[in-house]
């Protein structure tokens, strides 16, 4: 397997190697430790993409064209909802295997589910049922 991050990586051999020498005492600090990175190193992936798909919308923008229109509501908001909800995942996942191993991450996993759930479903329409368009008369 080919790594995508070889900083990652190294950092991962050198975790590894640490457990080690360190024993299985120092699990919990390690692999908090790395997780940390990774997280990092996905705060900065997930801000480099926003930034440019920014760059882009204000371009399309600058250009005279209107930003795109998503019929399900704004991409972005949901994008970074669920971007968010995944980077926040890593520790919580991390303390609820620590705190109650596979029971504590599959409730863990269904608390993030069910807030995922309930963000998508919240802009849909069938919940609600129809609704008339308000006129230009009405205020």
């Amino acid at each position: 397997m080919e790594a995508r991050d070889p900083e990652l990586k190294k950092e991962l051999d050198a975790t590894l190697h640490a457990r080690r020498e360190l024993g299985e005492e120092y699990d919990t600090a390690l692999v908090e430790s790395f997780l940390e990175k990774v997280e990092q190193r996905l705060d900065g992936t997930v801000d480099r993409r926003v930034r440019r798909r920014l760059a882009e919308q204000q371009m399309v923008v600058a250009r005279g064209g209107d930003r795109p229109k998503s019929p399900e509501g704004n991409f972005g908001e949901r994008f970074g909802f669920g971007i968010v909800s995944l980077v926040l995942a890593i520790p919580l996942s991390a303390i609820a295997v620590a705190s109650a191993d596979l029971a504590g991450l599959v409730v863990a996993w269904l608390g993030i589910v069910g807030v995922n759930a309930v963000h998508a479903a919240r802009g849909r329409t069938w919940l609600r049922g129809p609704q008339r368009e308000k006129s230009d008369w009405e205020d």
